[in-house]
């Protein structure tokens, strides 16, 4: 049953375990100037009240809400492609949203904003029912070992509050290069029952979403890399 209560939701955010571990890497100094100078412009801060999305981009426009998106560099070449689209960032990690803002001021992209905070939390707390035009997970942590599998971001619970922030017809793409993590995820969004998938089991790479160099690397090595697709039942 989707978590739709208070309670539930409330619950969900209290118990989770987190799916990141925050750790000292480097900051460079262009990657700090970048969160002085434009976080305050492209930031967004956590607060635990509903955000008003038009609000924050200053538009009515579809919105893509990304979870982790490491060092930015595929989450600003999709949303240069796609001006008509604006896409709400999420990371925890000071480097990765410096080179973001770098990336964003370099190349003058004004339709991403950045939330550097938990997204259990943010989903929780700061997202709407039924305000997402699309969702994007890429490469999260796969937490390979056995016993750090619990602390992997796409599981159940999460999906079930995930879905109630989508419109009707709005999509969860999620990427992985993990193939147990892959078989986990097709099973949690087949088991969601407020979506469908678009494909027969792994979906091809949507064109929008570019190789980044490790994934390349990884291909090259004949590693393989797992897309699925899946869209809120309308």
């Amino acid at each position: 049953m989707p978590l739709n209560t208070m309670t539930d939701t409330s619950a969900l955010s209290k118990r989770h375990i987190r799916s990141f571990v925050l750790r000292q890497g480097r900051v460079s100094p262009a990657q700090q100037r970048a969160c002085d100078e434009l976080l305050p412009r492209f930031g967004i801060p956590y607060s635990a009240r509903p955000l008003n999305l038009a609000m924050a981009f200053g538009r009515d426009a579809p919105k893509i809400l990304e979870i982790g998106f490491g060092m930015g560099d595929s989450t600003a070449a999709i949303a240069l492609t796609d001006p008509d689209s604006d896409y709400l960032a999420l990371e925890v990690h000071t480097p990765g949203v410096g080179n973001l803002l770098k990336l964003i001021d370099a190349q003058h992209i004004s339709n991403i904003r950045i939330i550097q905070h938990d997204a259990v939390e943010v989903l929780r707390d700061m997202i709407g029912n039924a305000t997402l035009d699309g969702v994007h997970i890429f490469f999260p942590d796969p937490w390979h070992k056995a016993r750090h599998n619990k602390r992997r971001l796409i599981q159940a619970p999460f999906i079930a509050q995930l879905v109630q922030k989508l419109k009707p017809g709005g999509y969860i793409h999620a990427a992985t290069d993990w193939q147990d993590y892959a078989e986990q995820v097709l099973a949690v969004l087949s088991a969601e029952p407020l979506l469908e998938n678009t494909a027969a089991d792994y979906a091809p790479r949507p064109a929008y979403r570019p190789l980044t160099k490790f994934e390349q690397r990884g291909i090259r090595l004949g590693h393989g890399v797992w897309d699925l697709l899946f869209r809120r039942k309308i």
